[in-house]
């Protein structure tokens, strides 16, 4: 054997074996949440997939970060100190936009009737006299944070198309809510005459629809649909993915998908609190299957 292929075989043995010590120092998996729910209803939903990512990985500890806002948790992927995170597409493109090569998602919902999309809504308090989008020019438009796909983004691309001029030019105000489950209450506060949020379109209005946010708020006693009328509703949305980061050994990133890949088999009821209800199953996606949001938010925001 040459002194060259020597060096190169040390070399390559060296890094495996490096590869395979940093594997083992991931003693913590860190998930990030993104504040589009209260922060104590979020962390109850999530503590279910503590013991099975345990054993699926082999870390000592899995850790719950609650963020305020989407930012919090778009940042903490882009660092490093956040490991894995299930948000919407444009929270998504916001990661891929500043660095591509930050995390990958790996799954996203899928309902019952086998789609993997979900709906803007705009909403309106019910005795407010808004019906249409009409009776809402002149109004206070609330959105639901920055960086949500349905609570932001799409209505900023879709809406002048239906509405037939900018939204600044046909809504005397736009405002935030402060993530979803705020932004209705908001509404319902009058602090906004009509607000976008999400949901799956299907199924009893009176439910909140089959999921989505409207659906969680529902059945957690805080929303009671009769209080409220659907205003507009977008074009398709893609459900947003998990996302795991590329910080991670590719081996711990196998683990972890996995892991969430047979959840709705293993533990069906752990599955369900984690998504928030309303799906089936997973759909294996990767960055093409959100390519219109990036080029959506490209062109909306800029990153």
């Amino acid at each position: 054997m040459s002194a060259f292929r020597k060096i190169l075989m040390a070399t390559i043995a060296i890094a495996t074996v490096a590869g395979q010590a940093y594997a083992q120092d991931v003693k913590v998996l860190r998930i990030g949440l993104d504040g589009g729910e209260n922060e104590a209803d979020q962390v109850r939903r999530t503590e279910c997939v503590k013991p099975g990512l345990i054993a699926a990985t082999g870390v000592s500890e899995v850790q719950i970060f609650p963020s305020p806002n989407y930012n919090g948790v778009i940042q903490g992927l882009l660092g490093g100190t956040i490991d894995m995170a299930m948000m919407g597409a444009s929270s998504y493109a916001s990661i891929y936009l500043k660095d591509p090569n930050a995390v990958t998602p790996v799954l996203t919902t899928k309902q019952e009737d086998g789609s993997n999309g979900y709906y803007s809504i705009m909403v309106a308090r019910k005795d407010s006299g808004i019906k249409t989008l009409a009776d809402a020019k002149g109004k206070k438009l609330g959105f639901a944070d920055p960086d949500s796909t349905s609570g932001y983004l799409v209505p900023n691309v879709s809406l002048p198309k239906d509405i037939g001029m900018p939204v600044k030019q046909f809504f005397s105000e736009t405002g935030f809510g402060g993530g979803h489950e705020n932004l209705v209450l908001g509404v319902l506060d009058k602090k906004f005459d009509v607000g976008t949020t999400f949901g799956s379109a299907t199924g009893d209005w009176a439910q909140g629809y089959t999921s989505g946010n409207l659906h969680i708020m529902v059945s957690k006693g805080l929303l009671d649909m009769d209080d409220i009328v659907q205003v507009w509703k977008s074009p398709l949305i893609p459900n947003g993915p998990l996302m795991v980061s590329n910080k991670l050994p590719s081996d711990i990133q196998k683990k972890v998908t996995a892991y969430f890949a047979e959840l709705p088999k293993t533990d069906k009821g752990c599955f369900e609190s984690f998504t928030g209800g309303g799906y089936v199953d997973w759909t294996a996606v990767d960055q093409s299957f959100y390519q219109t949001i990036i080029d959506a938010r490209k062109s909306v925001i800029g990153g």
